[in-house]
């Protein structure tokens, strides 16, 4: 068994980082620069976050925020250098790390 870390951040649809798509930025840091193993992009269909405020997919609105959790894994020492960097690109309390057995050979 090999230890992996797993991250996973939790932004939504809407969000931008320097007038870009947060999300696209980060896929595009994850893919280009540390090349992680692989990220899995999740859409929520509803949600809220700390200030309760309801995002739901609803046919009536046009403009939805819906959650997005993108998740990857790989190296601790990978991770441990994109963890500097995804801070400051995602709102403090958004991501969570953990570590976990990989049958990966």
């Amino acid at each position: 068994m090999t230890t992996v870390s797993v991250v996973r951040v939790y932004i939504k649809e809407g969000d931008k980082h320097g007038g870009h798509n947060l999300m696209e930025e980060i896929f595009r840091m994850l893919h280009d620069q540390y090349k992680v193993q692989g990220v899995t992009a999740f859409r929520g269909i509803a949600g809220f976050g700390s200030k309760g405020v309801v995002h739901a997919d609803d046919v009536l609105r046009l403009n939805v925020h819906l959650p997005l959790v993108l998740e990857f894994f790989d190296e601790p020492e990978t991770v441990d250098a994109v963890m500097p960097h995804l801070r400051e690109l995602v709102p403090p309390g958004h991501i969570l790390r953990w570590e976990a057995d990989c049958g990966c050979e």
